[in-house]
């Protein structure tokens, strides 16, 4: 990840205009049910200015194509069809033709610009204008590589996101997954990592041992998951800019879905021995694990609250798996889900007011959120199988994986990645080039 950030060294922003008197607002609590209609125009560049990543005028065409999925993707948006565009001879940076857009429908307006520097740099302009009210919202420009220009489209996207609805975009991250091929008999299961839309895929591991449960570190640099080697489960630490593997930890029993705190000093995970699963943290600097609970039922899937004071798990000691909370220490653990069927895989939001979870009932399984007092339960998807969700680094949209149901003759299961946000309203498949499991969303890259 450090070499992302150093491509991005020279980015400058430099807001070009924000006026406190702008209105317009997106409501992100109502979903795709009323999505705000925005243009997105190619931005402008030239056909003569070549870069090792083709002319600034393709790089301006692939930045708005980017910033228009995005938008669209989030459900809270409704990119006008370009070919409604009224084709206007508009002044890169100037001030636009507003009665045409309003003509259209658009009520927002993001135009831009791509220009090549002396030193190989491009520039990257952008500005938000709010059409009905003729007036500019936001604008930056940014220095930067031009190899890097698929980043600059998602991190405009989040300052276009946070601009219309308040809250922190989420598109400028990455998903980790486990990519699954082969017979159901003999899956070959392999570490994979891309951005939050499927681009710059690339595979980490080889397929060679079986991996599950991987997981970011808070600073993105290293993803901790668990790994079969010679049928021996091992929880390693995966650095992404090295590429390099160590082993966590040597367990006498088998561990299940580690997970790092949020500061990234310390994993938690569940250990079994002799037929119990406990929960355990690990301190990674002193490779010190301490024991969190001490009950004779099963306690696995732990997950830190956000200033890591409490931990959320599943257990069945109350002869169901039902959803915990305790204290960091392990104390003071209380039962927070009390609703019909089974829950499992709880992970906190990172804005701490809410908590996602599989829950299964009626022969069907659902992806839900309850609050951390276990109130206000909601079901957001529901499917033969959904499992595993992960938040967005905003809290706002959950991704999940979805397993089909198998034949009669035993073809069919393949799974896949979903997305979901907290109306329930927008779900949409997240595209991978084989089947998929076991997402986790990284944080927002700055």
């Amino acid at each position: 990840m450090r070499k992302l950030f150093s491509l991005l060294v020279g980015l400058t922003l430099a807001a070009l205009a924000t006026p406190a008197s702008a209105v317009l607002r997106v409501d992100i609590t109502r979903g795709n049910v009323d999505p705000l209609p925005i243009a997105v125009p190619d931005f402008a560049g030239k056909a003569a200015e070549l870069t090792q990543d083709g002319s600034t005028e393709e790089i301006g065409r692939n930045i708005a194509a980017v910033i228009t999925n995005n938008l669209a993707r989030s459900g809270l948006f409704r990119p006008v069809d370009p070919k409604a565009f009224i084709r206007i001879k508009e002044v890169p940076g100037g001030r636009p033709g507003f009665g045409n857009w309003r003509a259209i429908g658009a009520q927002a307006l993001v135009t831009g610009q791509v220009q090549l520097q002396n030193d190989g740099r491009i520039r990257v302009e952008y500005r938000l204008w709010d059409v009905l009210g003729e007036s500019q919202m936001s604008g930056l420009q940014y220095y930067s590589a031009p190899r890097t220009w698929r980043q600059i489209a998602h991190m405009i996207s989040d300052a276009i996101y946070k601009r219309l609805t308040g809250e922190d975009g989420y598109f400028n991250t990455r998903i980790v997954y486990i990519s699954e091929s082969g017979p159901n008999q003999k899956r070959i299961k392999r570490l994979a990592l891309m951005d939050q839309d499927g681009y710059n895929h690339r595979f980490l591991t080889d397929g060679k041992d079986l991996v599950l449960t991987p997981r970011f570190s808070p600073n993105m640099q290293e993803i901790t998951y668990l790994a079969y080697y010679n049928d021996r489960p091992r929880v390693y630490l995966y650095n992404i800019d090295s590429g390099k593997q160590e082993v966590l930890g040597d367990f006498p029993g088998m561990t299940f879905a580690p997970r790092f705190s949020p500061d990234g000093n310390k994993v938690i995970m569940s250990l079994a021995q002799r037929g119990n699963s406990d929960i355990y943290e690990m301190d990674l600097r002193t490779r010190r694990s301490t024991r969190l609970t001490f009950d004779p039922n099963i306690d696995t899937s732990p997950s830190y609250s956000p200033d890591s004071r409490q931990i959320v798990f599943n257990s069945d000691r109350g002869g169901t798996r039902q959803l915990y909370t305790m204290d960091a220490d392990g104390k003071n653990v209380k039962r927070i889900s009390f609703g019909q069927g089974r829950y499992s895989t709880p992970v906190w939001s990172p804005r701490g007011d809410l908590i996602a979870f599989t829950k299964q009932a009626n022969g069907r399984f659902y992806i839900g959120v309850l609050k951390p007092d276990g109130k206000g339960e909601r079901l957001l998807s529901e499917s033969y199988l959904d499992e595993g969700p992960t938040w967005s680094p905003n809290g706002r949209v959950l991704i999940f994986f979805r397993q089909a149901p198998y034949d009669r003759y035993g073809r069919g299961g393949g799974s896949s990645l979903w997305s979901v946000d907290l109306t329930g309203y927008n779900l949409r498949r997240v595209v991978t080039p084989l089947d998929a499991s076991d997402p986790a969303w990284s944080p927002l890259i700055q």
